[in-house]
């Protein structure tokens, strides 16, 4: 009964301050996780583009997105220059290798990848792509062995990227189970690891949900174990931050149920590649989160 702890890391803001205190709670609980990374420019504010996306003002008004992120940082990119979060936090990141957690890619600038990804070529994907790796290799001294992309949005020439970098796995979609994908027919050799549980802030807010009941009703979706664990993604600007009381009794709660809390890369340890089933991926939506994302499939048969 293993349940992965994936940290995406948008934000400077999210990198300074909810690392740090994301550190001490996982140690405070002895739990693994896997951090990633952003490692360009912060230019969250430009995340103002997606105000005519189909659910996103709603989600803005129901999870308090100023609290979370702050003002300042909903300003960079646009009123405020970004600040380069791999130049000015490298120690950080450091930091959490060198305290024992996984660390790996999550995207060169968030709210460009986010944003240009669903519609970009080959050329600009592989240079945002190349970006971060390249970044990331003169921080930590070696090559990142994992990708979670930003939004869980992809394309195929990402996908194909992921086996050219050499990753050993990733962890860019939603779904139920890990899976090796296929995209247009054409399998990739790079396992999936999907996010498998909804997070917090697409949880709090809709079906009566509140910060109150928040990790009770996260606990509940695993109240029955499945045989390959779950993937549970968290933000290091949401429990490590506002809500990280929240988190902590969740880590108390997954204890309770037997859960073993660790990094992906002990999830993946207990796979066979060769032996894992193909699924398309697909583009669809998630509850309480906006627009189309990467997505499980059906299973491929051919």
């Amino acid at each position: 009964m293993k349940l992965a702890l994936k940290v995406d890391v948008d934000t400077y803001r999210g990198t300074r301050e909810g690392v740090p205190r994301l550190i001490e709670i996982l140690h405070r609980h002895q739990a693994g996780a896997t951090f990633l990374f952003s490692l360009g420019h912060d230019h969250t504010g430009r995340a103002i583009r997606r105000v005519l996306r189909r659910g996103f003002l709603k989600k803005v008004s129901r999870t308090s997105v100023v609290s979370h992120y702050g003002l300042k940082t909903l300003l960079y990119g646009t009123l405020l220059p970004g600040p380069d979060i791999g130049r000015s936090c490298a120690a950080i990141m450091r930091r959490a290798r060198d305290e024992g957690f996984e660390t790996g890619l999550h995207t060169w600038d968030h709210a460009k990848w986010q944003d240009g990804v669903a519609g970009a070529d080959q050329l600009w994907t592989e240079t945002q792509m190349r970006l971060a790796a390249d970044r990331y290799a003169e921080i930590f001294g070696q090559r990142a062995r994992v990708h979670g992309a930003a939004g869980w949005q992809m394309n195929i020439h990402a996908f194909r990227l992921t086996q050219r970098l050499g990753f050993d796995y990733c962890s860019d979609t939603r779904g139920t189970h890990p899976f090796v994908p296929v995209i247009r027919a054409e399998p990739v050799a790079c396992a999936q690891l999907p996010t498998t549980l909804p997070t917090l802030d697409e949880v709090i807010g809709t079906g009566g949900v509140t910060v109150a009941n928040a990790a009770g009703t996260l606990l509940s979706a695993c109240e029955h174990p499945r045989p390959t664990g779950h993937v549970y993604t968290l933000h290091a600007e949401i429990e490590g931050g506002r809500l990280s009381g929240v988190f902590e009794d969740m880590l108390a709660g997954w204890k309770s149920l037997g859960y073993e809390l660790v990094a992906m890369r002990e999830l993946h340890a207990t796979l066979r590649t060769s032996d894992l089933p193909r699924h398309e991926v697909i583009a669809g939506e998630i509850a309480g989160r906006s627009g189309p994302l990467a997505r499980q499939g059906p299973e491929f048969l051919a």
